[in-house]
């Protein structure tokens, strides 16, 4: 059972300590209960508020002072995506994750509450009561709660660094005891900037692979904007940890916002340069060879990393068409997924570049390629860009 949490804090900014408070907002009752008892179970979160409508979230923001809310997309009185930009003009530090149907509609809201402000999305069972859709359901909310809302705990220590010690009253008279050494401090991953590199690989390479989750789909988007140099050069293939439909849209803003042809991945379909591939959510991404050709290979094996499409079996299957002839980049994103893949790339003469802490959503995909040791570069995502594009004009350094 979650322990409430003890102390104040004001409705613009987040607690340091104490459990995560979470505010639910959907209408289905059965969907409220559900999210009540995952994170009522959690040790370091507990329910602040059950809410029904987006009105009631609204009106109800600072009172409650929620650290993190899941917010329904379809409810009476007030939507979503009408609540969204409300609560973050009362709260402005408010983690919000978007819960939906995989609707089409849905999954447009979806992206449009990215660039509203919402930290990420979640997309909700068609039915409670099939249990392995409930399961994952679970899974990723408890970790998307927990991860976001532990990257705004770091935000708010490093905007209000701890006060100075008081100075020591008088000593006492009496033998002098030593008081025991501090238990050490739990930290995040390492910082990115005091880790190891090693050099790029002497090879030009012949593809660039993407892999991204949670924040990715916003570091997509900025990253395929500056990459046109590239994509008319070799084949662009990404991995984004997504469900479908929301892969159909992300592939047509990837279009939009690089104004080169991107679309979902299609099984058997040749690998072309000119083009970006983007693995279909609910599938596993492979490249494969076909005659004298490269060709897409889409399955639907079991998830691996608790993911599917997954990055690690793009980052593999790529070895086997250009060897030591790739780069690949990680971008924001829970877990380690790419981390393995990209170790096999750097054994085999390829290269991998890390998003760093600062600029990631979650430095968890990224921070585990940089904590491996196998990366060449680990940069803030504007300056990945530039960074790619030279190594494609021949720049090795």
């Amino acid at each position: 059972m979650s322990v409430a949490f003890a102390g104040n804090s004001t409705p613009g900014s987040s607690r340091e300590a104490g459990p995560l408070r979470v505010m639910i907002v959907d209408d289905s009752v059965v969907i409220r209960g559900l999210i009540s008892r995952w994170v009522g179970a959690e040790h370091d979160m507990e329910v602040a508020a059950s809410l029904r409508t987006g009105l009631e979230a609204v009106n109800q923001i600072e009172r409650i002072n929620p650290d993190v809310a899941v917010l329904d997309i379809e409810m009476p009185e007030l939507d979503g995506i009408s609540a969204l930009p409300q609560l973050l003009a009362k709260k402005r530090d408010l983690v919000i994750i978007m819960a939906s149907t995989l609707t089409r509609r849905n999954a447009e809201i979806s992206f449009k509450a990215l660039s509203l402000g919402a930290a990420d999305y979640i997309p909700k069972p068609e039915s409670t009561r099939e249990a392995s859709a409930a399961d994952i359901f679970h899974h990723d909310l408890i970790q998307k709660i927990r991860h976001l809302g532990a990257r705004l705990r770091r935000k708010a220590a490093v905007a209000s660094p701890p006060l100075a010690p008081a100075s020591p009253a008088p000593a006492a008279r009496g033998p002098v005891v030593a008081r025991p050494a501090a238990a050490p401090a739990v930290h995040a991953p390492s910082s990115s900037s005091v880790l190891s590199t090693r050099p790029f690989s002497t090879q030009a390479p012949k593809v660039l692979l993407i892999g991204s989750s949670t924040g990715g789909p916003q570091a997509l988007m900025a990253l395929v904007a500056e990459l046109g140099p590239v994509i008319d050069r070799v084949p662009v293939l990404i991995t984004q940890h997504m469900p479908p439909t929301f892969t159909t849209i992300l592939a047509e803003h990837l279009a939009r916002t690089s104004r080169k042809p991107a679309a979902e991945a299609i099984d058997g379909e040749p690998v072309k340069s000119g083009r970006i591939y983007l693995a279909p959510g609910g599938k596993h991404m492979r490249v494969v060879r076909s005659g004298a050709d490269v060709a897409i290979a889409l399955d639907d094996g079991p998830a691996v990393n608790f993911c599917k499409p997954a990055v690690d079996p793009l980052f593999t299957s790529a070895i086997d068409i250009w060897h030591g002839a790739i780069l690949s980049v990680i971008l924001t994103g829970m877990g380690s997924d790419g981390m393995r893949g990209g170790k096999d790339i750097v054994a085999a003469g390829g290269s991998v570049i890390a998003q760093d802490e600062a600029s990631s959503v979650v430095w968890g995909m990224p921070g585990a390629a940089a904590n491996a040791g196998i990366c060449a570069a680990i940069l803030p995502l504007n300056q990945i860009g530039a960074r790619v594009n030279r190594l494609f004009a021949g720049d090795r350094s």
